[in-house]
Formats: structure tokens, C-alpha cells, sequence
């Protein structure tokens, strides 16, 4: 799947579910990799806030993001609709403290998005791939989520409430081509025995029957729901009460689970990227929901961290063996330091060093806490690099690879006795004079341990 974006900014007005402000809400196109972000236009710090789940600052009835002092309210609606429709890179800019409610739903923001024209960007999407299941648990309330290895994204949620408005039910995402029919017009919903409590919490003062499915009992008391309508400073609030009595047509019977859907795709996407995998929610909620997406964070962090590490498995057969391995270099025990090479092209090569507590030099280097050297680590990859670096020369025995400079070294974590070192060697640029240029990162498990840049030259051995 590739980046996408739109063709040309979108705007829309209208009033914040919580704040009770008008604000308007323009979406930007922008140019691959950008991401999605956030940024208040209405402020003297225009500051710049990435859709990313550590900027997530309130999960009360909606999820909130913010940067310093600047924060943008209820910021689930309009995410779902980019990531419903894989939409990869957007500035949103928000004139006000909360995107729009609009009807409640993502409808508005989807088919305006669908109507102005969606670009393919031609660049690969970043993705977090679920590769193993993860689990997140909440005790207290019983809502559980749980992620499963799948081809694509796909969403299932069931829901369950005491009301016997509501009761219990099930809804599904299952491509983005049934987004707009299936999920986006789900609208948020509100129990009438809660507007108190929300009320006095300084919420919901944009609500109403306009932008929101509220349930109310035939036995809920109509003189608290007149109330809590004129503390939040409502007109006509006896023909409102009288088309909440009446109960709202849903547009589906499970309108209320395909919201919880809606607003699931949202908070995921504040993990930072498309997700490839199934989700199965339930009694999701935007607590829980940001608490997985920060799982999925740290999953996706690990996966661009480890992103161009080569797959080893031992028993296939290595490209050289330790004995080929001394045909090309002139390095003999106990410094030669590539046990075999498992990968090579014109433009990189893979080695293998295994650490074993036999090496000379734990006889002297912290004899009683073995730990094998960083240099040697750089060495390792020098020697592993010798290797591309000769590969394009005739009869690689008679010359030698001598080193001129190492640059932006880094040791990240200790190797130990036992320790299988994966040695990755990359050019940064094309051969010239026999100056070889090279990014090479040492790999242990799941872990980078070392990495730098090493500039080498290629030299003919005397006679």
C-alpha cells in the first residue's frame, strides 16, 4: 500500500461537542512522510503537534492532544476518517480549542475528503505490523483489547451496557472501500441519566440532539434532564426533551458499537501509522483505547529500529565460510573476527561473528565480567566491509583494506559471551580511488548494539 493525501484543502465550521466553540477545521495536503499533525492556528505558539499517542493529554468522553500550553479537544472523529480512508499525510489546522462535532459522526470529514479527491503518493506506507498477539487489560472496567497477525487492518468491537437502550452489540471494519457506508455516519451517543455528571464536569456544552443520539428511559426524570438542558444554556429545550422522549431514529440497529468502532480507528491511529493487523475490542473506550495504541507505539519504534535488519538463519548455508573468509582477508586468529558471511551485493554484506567466552581477549579485557570490546565491534564490521569493499576488485588476496576514519560511532548495548553478532555493512556512495565509504550497524537479537560510519581505503599488498 503506498502514502496517500488529497488533492486540495478542505475546510468545515461548526461548534465543539465540549467547549461549546465555534471553531473552524482545514485539512492541508502535504508531501510523503509528512504524517499527520496538528496545529492551532488561533494562537499566538503555532505550535506543530504530531498525531502520536505521547501527546495525549484527557481520554474524558474524548481524546484530547497537547504540546506545551496549546491543546486541540476531540481530536478521535477526524482521525478516523484518515485512517479509514488510508490517508497517510495532512495538516490539520484548527481555528479554535476542538475540531467540530459536525453531526457527531466522521461522515462529514470522509466524503468531503472523498469528494475533493484522494492522491496516491506513490511511496510506500509506513505500517506497524502486528506480528504476535499483544493485549491490553483494563481491570477495573472489564474493557480488554486484543491484537492479532493479519494481511490487512480490520476492527471488531462488541459493546455492553447495563441500559436496555443499549444492551449488547457487536460491529466490524473490515475494508476501507465499506468505511463510508459502514462505519463513518455512526454517531456518538450520550445515556440522559449521564448529562448531569458531564454537565458539571464543564462538558458537552456544544451538545445536542443535532450532533449527538441521546437515550433516555421512560422512567428517567424529565425535570433533571430540563435542567442540566438550561444549565448548558439550551433553547427550545421542551421540544428538545420531546425528541429525546421520542428516541432518536438510529441508522443502524448497532449504531452505538459501529461508533466505538469509529472512535477506535481514531485513537489506533495515534499509534503514528497504518496498522496491519485485527483488533478485537471489547467495551472499547478512549482510555483503553490509548493505552493500546501506545503498545502499538512501542511496537512500531522497535519495527523502524529494526527495519533493515537482516533475517539469519544458520542453517542455511553461509555465502563464505570462515576458511573462504581467510582467501579474502589476510586477518588469521585470534583477529580474524567474521565467522562467515551470509549476505553480499554490489551495495551491501551481511556477517556473522559468534562470541564465545573461549576469545583470548576476556583473558585481560574485565576478566571477571567478560564484555567484548566496542572497537572490536567496529573492527568486526571493518573486517566484514573488507569483504564488499574487495568483492569488486580482481583477486582479492593481493590487495588490503586499510581503515582512514570512523565517524558517528555508537555503542548502544554491552555484547557478552555467547552473544551471536549480526555485522550489516552498507556504501553511502559509489567506490572511488579505492575510498570506500560505509554505514555499518551491529545487531544482537532484537537489540542494536553498535553502529557507525567507516571510510576505508582499498590498497594493493606489496610483493
Amino acid at each position: 500500500m503506498t502514502q496517500k493525501s488529497i488533492k486540495e484543502s478542505i475546510s468545515w465550521q461548526g461548534v465543539g461537542l465540549h467547549s461549546g466553540v465555534n471553531s473552524t477545521v482545514t485539512i492541508v495536503p502535504q508531501e510523503p512522510d509528512y504524517g499527520i499533525r496538528f496545529m492551532r492556528t488561533d494562537v499566538a505558539d503555532e505550535t506543530v503537534i504530531p498525531a502520536v499517542v505521547k501527546y495525549v493529554s484527557s481520554t474524558i468522553r474524548g481524546t484530547n492532544i497537547k504540546s506545551g500550553g496549546v491543546e486541540i479537544m476531540t481530536v478521535e472523529h477526524i482521525l478516523s476518517a484518515l485512517a479509514g480512508l488510508n490517508i497517510s499525510n495532512i495538516l490539520i489546522q484548527v481555528e479554535g480549542p476542538e475540531i467540530p462535532i459536525l453531526d457527531g459522526s466522521a461522515r462529514p470529514f470522509a466524503e468531503a475528503m472523498i469528494n475533493v479527491g484522494i492522491i496516491d503518493q506513490g511511496e510506500t506506507a509506513n505500517f506497524i505490523v502486528i506480528d504476535e498477539v499483544i493485549t491490553y487489560r483494563d481491570e477495573i472496567s472489564g474493557s480488554e483489547i486484543i491484537g492479532i497477525p493479519a494481511d490487512k487492518f480490520s476492527v471488531e468491537a462488541w459493546i455492553e451496557y447495563k441500559s436496555k437502550m443499549i444492551g449488547n452489540q457487536i460491529a466490524s471494519f473490515d475494508s476501507t472501500e465499506d468505511f463510508l457506508t459502514e462505519i463513518a455516519g455512526a454517531r456518538t451517543f450520550v445515556l440522559a441519566e449521564d448529562l448531569k455528571h458531564l454537565a458539571d464536569q464543564g462538558l458537552i456544552k456544544g451538545g445536542d440532539v443535532e450532533n449527538a443520539v441521546v437515550l433516555m428511559n421512560s422512567d428517567f426524570d424529565v425535570k433533571e434532564l430540563h435542567e442540566v438542558l438550561d444549565k448548558l444554556g439550551k433553547k427550545n429545550i421542551d421540544k428538545k426533551i420531546a425528541d429525546i422522549k421520542k428516541n432518536q431514529p438510529l441508522l443502524h440497529p448497532n449504531e452505538l458499537a459501529r461508533h466505538k468502532v469509529l472512535d477506535l480507528i481514531g485513537d489506533l491511529r495515534l499509534s503514528g501509522a497504518q496498522i496491519k493487523g485485527k483488533i478485537i475490542a471489547k467495551k472499547p473506550g478512549h482510555k483503553v483505547n490509548i493505552e493500546f495504541a501506545k503498545l502499538l507505539r512501542e511496537l512500531y519504534q522497535k519495527q523502524r529500529k529494526l527495519k533493515g535488519k537482516p533475517e539469519y538463519d544458520p542453517s542455511i548455508p553461509p555465502i563464505y565460510n570462515a576458511e573462504e573468509i581467510k582467501r579474502i582477508l589476510p586477518h588469521r586468529y585470534p583477529f580474524l573476527l567474521v565467522d562467515k558471511i551470509t549476505e553480499l551485493s554490489d551495495t551491501h554484506v551481511v556477517g556473522i561473528k559468534n562470541v564465545t567466552i573461549n576469545e583470548e581477549l576476556f583473558m585481560g579485557h574485565f576478566p571477571d565480567n567478560p564484555v567484548f570490546p566496542g572497537v572490536l565491534q567496529m573492527e568486526a564490521l571493518a573486517q566484514t566491509g573488507g569483504i564488499l569493499a574487495l568483492s569488486g576488485v580482481d583477486d582479492p588476496s593481493k590487495w588490503n583494506t586499510y581503515f582512514l576514519k570512523m565517524d558517528s560511532v555508537k555503542f548502544k548495548k554491552m555484547v557478552f559471551p555467547g552473544d551471536t553478532m549480526i555485522l550489516k555493512m552498507e556504501l553511502l556512495s559509489p567506490v572511488r580511488r579505492g575510498l570506500v565509504h560505509m554505514k555499518g550497524i551491529v545487531y544482537v537479537g532484537d537489540n542494536i548494539v553498535s553502529e557507525g560510519e567507516l571510510i576505508a581505503q582499498i590498497v594493493k599488498r606489496p610483493d
